[in-house]
């Protein structure tokens, strides 16, 4: 059996909800460890706060929940508030119906309690993997659509050092020092890309050393 390589967890955000206190916790912490940040909260309430107001990738949450059902929950998120975000079921009931009602609703796994750490790390990587790919691909694209605006080898190099540093904003902090002693361009050619880049949408500055990458300009090369 092919290791996986858990190292891609730890771009993501996961929000994770459970009524049972103690567990909560234990997850919370070890899961802290494989990814970038994670949400844990003990009602739904408390999710739709967090999902209003940060990024999150995957979905853990129990089925039943006190006074609430998890499944129920996520066909909310999906059929009222339009939010098509992976999503992980766990339960201490083996009950036919839930493991159904997961199927209709396309969860992505099913995890029956006690949660085994290993398997839901193995969950969420498996759950991960092809959005990291699609990425990949995604990121791949960009980089042959603005070489194809661009000829000079070395502003190649740096559109590939841009690309590939983006954070999960599409945002890269740098500077010109800082891929100067990456890539060896003069900064009069490096200040050239940046302001064409700039004219055509591609990267804008936010603040200082901070700069905006947007997939959407590349539509108009």
């Amino acid at each position: 059996m092919a290791i996986k390589d858990l190292n891609i967890l730890k771009s993501f955000n996961i929000l994770y909800i459970e009524d049972d206190g103690d567990l909560l916790t234990h997850t919370k912490d070890v899961l802290e460890d494989f990814v970038n940040k994670i949400y844990g909260v003990k009602t739904t309430k408390e999710a739709l706060d967090v999902l209003f107001h940060k990024k999150v990738d995957v979905i853990i949450s129990d089925i039943l929940l006190k006074n609430e059902n998890g499944i129920e929950f996520l066909t909310y998120l999906k059929n009222e508030k339009n939010l098509e975000i992976p999503a992980i079921l766990t339960t201490a009931h083996t009950d036919t119906k839930y493991l159904l009602d997961a199927i209709k609703l396309k969860v992505e796994n099913y995890i029956v309690k006690p949660i085994n750490i290993k398997e839901l790390l193995d969950t969420l990587h498996d759950v991960l993997l092809p959005v990291v790919q699609k990425r990949e691909i995604q990121r791949n694209s960009n980089i042959i659509k603005i070489i194809g605006a661009v000829t000079d080898s070395k502003q190649v190099d740096v559109i590939k050092y841009i690309i590939n540093n983006l954070d999960n904003d599409n945002e890269i902090n740098t500077s010109y020092s800082e891929i100067m002693e990456m890539i060896n361009i003069s900064k009069p050619t490096l200040i050239k890309l940046f302001k064409e880049l700039a004219s055509k949408g591609i990267l804008t500055k936010v603040q200082h050393k901070t700069y905006r990458f947007d997939e959407q300009a590349l539509k108009k090369l």
